[in-house]
């Protein structure tokens, strides 16, 4: 569990304005959960909380069920959505296609 808090938006901030964070897919890992996913009682940030021990990676959720648009009210009820697990691995994942989108992109 990490208490961390990581600031995506601090990679897209240019000159004081940030850019449109653009589409990261989060690959699945062999060590990612399956959960199902409950509409009235899951919310991201719960989620986050129980599987990553803070409630502010609920993002990192919600890239890794990419189906949904990032639009949490769009999960039907009962829906298994992937966790992506452990936290510190994953995290690194997401830091490393960022900086992977930002080389072919030119925006470093």
């Amino acid at each position: 569990m990490s208490t961390e808090y990581y600031n995506r938006y601090q990679k897209f901030n240019f000159n004081g304005k940030y850019q449109p964070l653009p589409f990261i897919k989060i690959e699945p890992k062999s060590t990612d959960k399956s959960v199902l996913y409950r509409q009235q009682k899951d919310r991201m940030d719960k989620l986050s909380l129980e599987y990553y021990g803070n409630p502010y990676h609920g993002w990192l959720i919600m890239l890794a069920n990419p189906q949904y648009g990032g639009v949490e009210e769009d999960i039907p009820n009962n829906e298994i959505i992937r966790i992506p697990f452990p936290f510190k691995d994953s995290l690194q994942q997401y830091i490393s296609e960022v900086q992977k989108y930002q080389r072919l992109n030119g925006t470093q």
